[in-house]
């Protein structure tokens, strides 16, 4: 066998295990206009699907946008430990299936979470090597209004719960690997795009790595 060829072959030893990239902000701030553009444009990486209690608004897809379930069976699925995380969240509950996301880190996929402090939190506490996380912050309140105003989903009494809610959320931006302001979204996409190649290149993410460096040695 050509050397080219055996060198190709023990490159082929080196497998990667994905990780969680979690995407955190206050409401308004762009995460979920960011986490749509990423996963339009990176390869490999997926939206990880939520189940909710809250109603569905106009546009969204079951089983693509959220899993829509009433409160009942959400806490059925809780009790039987089926969740990753799950949070409460202006009066609706969150949470990610478990099974499906575990399945996918060990396929070496990357998935995608748009969720808050709460879940994140919890997925660190069970999965920590696996995550990824990034909080996303305004530039400032004032604009972090108009782009809550301006998305016109939600009464002015539902805007002014969640600027009152904003400050609880960006206080926990210490807890997270990675912070973003997000002034310019192209900006933001590409700062985010860099941080997953490091990601992917992360020594203990390189399944085989031990292998491939032993016979690298053998052959010296």
């Amino acid at each position: 066998m050509a050397k080219n060829e055996d060198s190709k072959m023990q490159s082929n030893i080196i497998g990667r295990r994905g990780f969680m990239l979690v995407l955190s902000s206050p409401s308004g701030a762009g995460k979920t206009t960011i986490a749509r553009r990423l996963i339009e444009e990176e390869n490999g990486l997926y939206m990880s699907v939520s189940a909710t209690t809250r109603p569905r608004r106009p546009g969204e897809v079951e089983g693509k946008d959220y899993y829509f379930v009433e409160d009942e069976t959400f806490h059925l699925m809780a009790n039987r430990g089926e969740f990753l995380e799950h949070a409460n969240v202006f009066d609706h509950y969150y949470a990610t299936p478990a099974v499906p996301v575990m399945n996918a880190l060990s396929e070496g996929r990357d998935i995608l979470f748009d969720i808050d402090w709460q879940g994140t939190q919890q997925i660190a506490d069970k999965s920590r090597d696996d995550l990824v996380s990034v909080f996303i912050l305004p530039p400032s309140t004032q604009d972090l209004e108009k782009r809550l105003l301006n998305r016109a989903q939600d009464s002015a009494e539902v805007v002014a719960k969640r600027m009152s809610k904003a400050a609880d959320e960006i206080s926990h931006y210490r807890e997270y690997d990675y912070i973003l302001v997000n002034e310019n979204v192209d900006k933001a996409i590409s700062d985010i795009k860099a941080i997953m190649v490091a990601e992917r290149l992360k020594r203990d993410r390189q399944v085989g790595l031990t292998d491939f460096v032993k016979e690298l040695r053998d052959q010296i």
